[in-house]
């Protein structure tokens, strides 16, 4: 009963991703060379209204705190690789099971990809661990504000959360301008931001959002390589997210099909118009970029969901460290990798 429950919160994580296209190749790395700003816009409302309302919900004892710890080499390094295979796949961890349900072949060598990556950080995490830098702990707004529902703390929480969501919307008019007149994420963000403060009741799933865990879980399992220091502590989130996922891959499948819009495809439009129709290049920098994203994301240990969006709505320090590196890699690739290295044809 309990994995089913997780099913279904993943088939609504799922289709809310799919309603506003955040899961397709096209949007992501439309914002890698600043062409489609839908998913910056989205999580920022998603922050935003996120952060209220999950204040309120921790004041009136319904929710506690669930931070990522500090490290500052390891937070930061695995933010600028996670960005940089975030931008040559043109996925997250959580998107890519969504997309493969609605046929996109790229997403599944980008699984592919994530668990072979997620294999080489385990096989790798006695060297890494050392060089992950101080723990320099779970800081947050609320522990800077003196570890209180102060006054001041809850009108600071308020403010912060109006100026992101003022903020996406200001993001929305460059979109407008770009062509992309649509709001259907801000049904998507309003949703996932209640999704995300439900997660969090402590009555029911008392956990944030995440999705990279899975794949060091599924491809170590898969690889045999268990027995060894780093396995052990991601079997708990590990197992909760291939549930998750599993739902999320369902959603991308049905939404596909109600709307008409299910296709086998391994090459999207906007990675033609940069890199052109090479099945062979696609299939290789999927894979590579799936290598990458969950290397990165296992090293700073989050991505977009569990550290991003999660982490930030508790304004933690490790996430907005993780965040600003994520999108440094990530548009320094998106000018690197395409739009500089612009194919000819």
């Amino acid at each position: 009963m309990e994995n089913l429950t997780i099913i279904i919160i993943g088939i609504v994580f799922g289709l809310l991703i799919s309603y506003a296209g955040l899961n397709r190749f096209n949007t992501i790395a439309g914002l890698a060379v600043l062409k489609d700003f839908t998913v910056a816009k989205t999580i920022m409302l998603v922050i935003g209204l996120g952060s209220i309302v999950l204040m309120f919900e921790m004041a009136g004892g319904g929710a506690v705190f669930h931070v990522k710890a500090l490290y500052l080499v390891g937070t930061a390094l695995g933010g600028i690789i996670f960005g940089i295979g975030m931008a040559i796949l043109g996925y997250c961890p959580g998107t890519l099971p969504i997309s493969l349900g609605q046929g996109s072949l790229d997403a599944l060598w980008g699984i592919i990809g994530g668990l072979v990556g997620g294999i080489l950080y385990t096989a790798l995490y006695p060297v890494i661990l050392p060089l992950l830098g101080e723990n320099l702990g779970k800081g947050t707004l609320f522990t800077l504000m003196g570890g209180n529902f102060s006054l001041g703390y809850i009108v600071a929480v308020i403010l912060i959360g109006i100026a992101m969501i003022a903020g996406a919307f200001i993001l929305h008019q460059l979109d407008v301008k770009n062509g992309n007149p649509s709001r259907r994420w801000v049904v998507t963000g309003i949703g996932l931001a209640l999704l995300n403060v439900l997660l969090f009741y402590q009555g029911w799933q008392n956990k944030p959002l995440g999705a990279s865990t899975s794949y060091p879980y599924v491809g170590d399992s898969i690889a045999c390589v268990t027995n060894n220091t780093y396995y052990p502590g991601l079997i708990g989130s590990g197992s909760w997210q291939v549930w998750f996922l599993l739902g999320a891959l369902i959603a991308g499948f049905v939404y596909a099909l109600v709307t008409g819009t299910f296709r086998w495809r391994l090459i999207r439009e906007r990675w033609a118009e940069y890199k052109g129709e090479s099945k062979s290049r696609r299939i290789v920098w999927a894979f590579v970029g799936g290598v990458i994203l969950i290397f990165g994301a296992r090293m700073a240990d989050g991505c977009t969901s569990g550290h991003i969006i999660s982490g930030g709505m508790q304004f933690a320090a490790s996430s907005y460290v993780f965040a600003i590196f994520t999108f440094i890699g990530f548009l320094s690739t998106g000018y690197l990798f395409y739009t500089r290295n612009r194919k000819k044809y």
